[in-house]
């Protein structure tokens, strides 16, 4: 199995180091370069081509928001990981809006954070679940604080069964004619109506719930 290529940007370089060895004990991953702002990551990005880019967000001179962005505007852009200690709201709706395919906080534990990269490289998405909670609530603010209902619109039904099918963010939008972005926040309320916090989950729960049918059957 070829390993995963990585790009670490983080301003501390401790943080880099200790991400290094954790990536690296794991024969899937191997880092293939290390930045410490945005602009440099941007640039590194585009010359190493790695299959996920790991990005704090509080950095100096760019930080990690606008080194998304610079990363996502160039053809045949890496997908980017937030990891980092901040999840105000702000910080949450401006690296998505940005272009992040995930935001997980640096607490995660190593099998989550792994999980995370595979699924990112893959062309999922992949969001702490207070992240998710928090961002649904920016962007449902009516919506009840329970969660968790079987209901699904037309639109969610529809992107959950291409997720059924393997299908990534990108294809998804282009099947569907939506952005990227629209695919997410679909996703995200998917997430937040099943009561779970990641694609395999939401797919799992929606058939076991009759909501959709083996891939090639519905």
């Amino acid at each position: 199995m070829t390993a995963l290529r990585l790009l670490l940007v983080d301003d501390h370089p401790v943080v880099r180091t200790g991400l290094r060895g954790m990536f690296e004990s794991d024969p899937g991953f191997t880092v293939v370069g290390e930045a410490a702002d945005g602009a440099a990551g941007a640039d590194l990005a585009a010359d190493l081509r790695p299959d996920v880019v790991l990005m704090d967000l509080q950095m100096a001179p760019v930080d990690g928001v606008e080194g998304i962005r610079r990363i996502r505007s160039r053809p045949g852009a890496p997908p980017v990981l937030v990891l980092t200690t901040y999840d105000s709201d702000v910080q949450i709706l401006r690296a998505i809006e940005a272009g992040a395919a995930g935001y997980l906080l640096k607490d995660a534990p190593r099998e989550t954070l792994f999980a995370a990269v595979r699924s990112t490289a893959a062309g999922g998405s992949a969001l702490a679940p207070t992240v998710a909670a928090r961002l649904l609530g920016r962007l449902s603010p009516g919506a009840s604080a329970r969660g968790g209902t079987d209901t699904l619109t037309v639109r969610e039904l529809e992107v959950i069964r291409l997720v059924a099918r393997g299908a990534s963010n990108k294809e998804i939008a282009r099947d569907l004619r939506i952005s990227e972005a629209t695919v997410k926040t679909h996703l995200l309320k998917v997430f937040e109506r099943l009561g779970v916090a990641d694609r395999t989950s939401a797919v799992t729960t929606a058939m076991e719930r009759g909501l959709i049918e083996l891939p090639g059957r519905d």
